[in-house]
């Protein structure tokens, strides 16, 4: 079951690059969809925002083990594609998160600090 999770988010094509942002977009799509299917992690979601006026206008989130997580994270591929991701789109953020088991376990940790800070 997943515990980690890693988040994509983005903001608006470039400006002059919004056709090679759809193909990294695809390209994405086909690379997240194999590495479930190698096991490589549990199961990705993409979500696409509406025009709102703000920077983010979609995120994906990977969901893995803490090992599966770590493990992607450092390879040559996935730091290759990261870098091509930033040279189409705005506000590339990339950031780990806890899901499932891992948030029960982080929040029961943070409980714990605000009991000893109480």
């Amino acid at each position: 079951m997943a515990e980690a999770a890693l988040c994509q988010l983005w903001g608006a094509p470039i400006p002059g690059r919004e056709k090679e942002a759809l193909n990294v977009y695809n390209e994405t799509m086909q690379y997240w969809a194999g590495l479930q299917q190698e096991g490589k992690i549990e199961r990705f979601e993409v979500t696409v925002l509406a025009p709102s006026g703000g920077e983010v206008t979609g995120f994906l989130v990977a969901r893995g083990t803490a090992g599966q997580i770590d493990s992607l994270r450092r390879t040559k591929e996935y730091q290759q594609r990261v870098a091509r991701v930033q040279l189409v789109v705005s506000h590339l953020s990339v950031a780990d998160a806890y899901v499932d088991e891992g948030l029960a376990q982080i929040m029961g940790q943070y409980q714990e600090v605000i009991e000893q800070a109480g």
